[in-house]
């Protein structure tokens, strides 16, 4: 191999690294705004869990957050929550820096 197949070998494995990370850290985050959120609604333990799976489900109903932002926002006004929505989006981005913290330490 040459140096320039080798170069391009590994951007891209790094590459595929980085993605593969980022869907991690996107998980992970959707893990926590739902854990969030159910701290939020008073759910139980168990119930928690359970809710935090489906937020991470949610998230692959379509590209993009609007699908975890439309299902937090829309359980807490189904519970009779008044959260904003800045506040909503202001969690989701302070988790998603969270989680890829976390996910680049290996947690």
């Amino acid at each position: 191999m040459t140096t320039f197949e080798d170069r391009e070998q590994a951007y891209e494995a790094k590459y595929a690294l980085d993605q593969e990370q980022e869907f991690k850290a996107i998980a992970r985050r959707n893990k926590l705004l739902g854990l969030w959120a159910a701290e939020k609604m008073g759910l139980s333990a168990e119930s928690a869990d359970q809710y935090a799976a489906a937020v991470v489900r949610a998230d692959f109903e379509q590209p993009g957050e609007e699908d975890v932002f439309r299902k937090i926002a829309g359980d807490f006004k189904g519970a009779g929550l008044t959260v904003s929505d800045t506040e909503v989006r202001s969690k989701m981005d302070e988790l998603a820096s969270i989680a890829r913290e976390q996910i680049r330490a290996g947690q």
